[in-house]
């Protein structure tokens, strides 16, 4: 009797399993009604080349960053756009801030951001097959730092205010194009436009950074293109383990020495990772792509009340993107100790950069180091870090008018919510506004990616005008 019980059970439960898969099928999506645009794609290309040619590349040490590169970059902008220069309120805030106001029908203090930087990371120019600031334009590709993050997004915002403008187009409320020069230092202009926006009681309802893209084979069992549109970010925290002793000499060690200690310290740290957690644009992300899946991974998706522990062991074992969705990442990037091989160290160090997800904090994440590692002997801080910003609505106008645009642009793609794993400036607009929305709108391949701060960095001039044109859709709606 009590295993005929169990059988039922059993198949109690696998069927009610396989019943919520086979019914987690795609959400009814309205298709988005065409929208052709005549816009010269061959002109955007050259202005990139021109924006390229600018050698705007970020230093930490201010001495050597050369500024007449970035003040010629403003420059630039005015010439290149001369419409949007003579509609706007132009004015440059902060250190490195370009911020030109579109004013709107209404006459209220609200209104949409449209951000981009036109810093760059420094480039190795000898290890690259193309000069990386001559703005080549050669079979097909536009070749230059800056061209994927993010002077190409800026020159599209840019395009598609000059091509609204001139036609006549009015926003019903403010636009502001705004843009910093310091984004790869996480530098003060953006944190100081914000604090303007503040000061000046404007309300923004809709902001939109560099974040996901339209990319292929990014989740599992999903074969379809997909838009990744990142409604929040993760935080990011670098923390510092330091151990010392007396040091002496190398032929009569310690039964542990500082080395082996941090040693330690690291594979606790990298065997123990942090608790899985579903955050709400995880979970959104989960129930879009999910239903597009194939059967197998439907089953997951459908019931992660049963399979978590499943999904949490694969993250665990794969590492990388995925594993970084769903938990508080750890990565030791440097370590030090003894400057001699025969000298034991009198201090050995290591610096962990964190990711935070979700309910973690900076102070919470460093007291789960400690725990871990359980050696007093190390001392753990925080050397700089935020927490997780808010997370935007997707329940709301300006989620379905993006949604939109990005329809009429890649008509193939599956837009869904998620988290960015990286850091972007639009953290700090998450402080005034629940609908900043982080998407670097190109299809990017996975080589294309690859080219974000590396070598060779270029575009398909093709793309160039597809960003273009994704701006004129979105702006238009504002």
């Amino acid at each position: 009797m009590t295993g005929i019980i169990i059988l039922a059970a059993l198949a109690l439960f696998i069927g009610v399993i396989v019943f919520r898969a086979a019914n987690f099928n795609p959400k009814p999506q309205k298709p988005a009604e065409p929208m052709e645009i005549d816009l010269d794609g061959k002109r955007a290309a050259e202005d990139l080349a021109k924006m390229i040619r600018c050698k705007t590349v970020s230093h930490s040490d201010e001495d050597k960053m050369d500024k007449t590169q970035f003040d010629a970059f403003k420059k630039l902008l005015n010439e290149l756009y001369p419409t949007v220069a003579a509609a706007s309120r132009l004015s440059y805030p902060s250190k490195t801030g370009i911020l030109y106001r579109i004013k709107g029908k209404s006459g209220e203090k609200r209104g949409a951001v449209f951000m981009s930087h036109y810093d760059v990371v420094p480039a190795d120019e000898a290890a690259w097959e193309k000069p990386a600031f001559e703005g080549i334009i050669e079979d097909g590709y536009l070749w230059g730092r800056g061209t994927l993050d993010t002077k190409g997004t800026l020159c599209g915002v840019m395009e598609a205010a000059e091509y609204l403008l001139s036609r006549g187009f009015v926003p019903e409320n403010d636009i502001y194009l705004a843009f910093s020069g310091e984004e790869e230092l996480a530098g003060q202009t953006a944190p100081d436009m914000v604090k303007m926006f503040e000061d000046e009681g404007i309300a923004l309802d809709f902001v939109i950074d560099e974040g996901g893209a339209v990319v292929d084979n990014i989740f599992p069992g999903v074969s379809k293109p997909c838009a990744l549109v990142g409604i929040n970010e993760k935080g990011i925290m670098d923390a510092r383990f330091d151990i010392t002793s007396a040091g002496g000499h190398a032929s009569a060690p310690p039964a542990h020495t500082l080395v082996g200690e941090i040693a330690d310290a690291i594979c606790k740290i990298e065997n123990n990772p942090f608790p899985m957690q579903i955050t709400k644009p995880v979970a959104e992300m989960f129930d879009t792509l999910g239903r597009h899946s194939t059967f197998l991974y439907k089953i997951i998706f459908a019931n992660l009340w049963c399979f978590k522990p499943v999904l949490n062991m694969l993250c665990k074992k794969s590492g990388g993107e995925l594993n970084a969705l769903v938990r508080t990442t750890v990565a030791f990037t440097m370590c030090g100790a003894s400057m001699a091989s025969n000298v034991l160290a009198n201090e050995a160090y290591a610096v962990a950069n964190l990711r935070l997800c979700g309910e973690d904090t900076t102070a919470s994440a460093i007291e789960r180091l400690k725990q871990t590692i359980k050696n007093e002997r190390i001392t753990v801080t925080k050397l700089h870090g935020t927490d997780p910003c808010n997370t935007s609505s997707t329940d709301c106008e300006q989620w379905e008018k993006l949604k939109s645009a990005i329809s009429q642009t890649w008509p193939d793609a599956l837009v869904s919510p998620y988290m960015m794993i990286a850091a972007s400036d639009s953290r700090h607009y998450s402080r005034i506004s629940d609908r900043v929305y982080r998407f670097s709108c190109m299809a990017l391949t996975k080589e294309e990616r690859g080219y974000i701060h590396g070598n060779n960095e270029r575009i398909p001039l093709g793309k160039i005008a597809d960003t273009a044109k994704f701006y004129v859709r979105l702006m238009s709606r504002f």
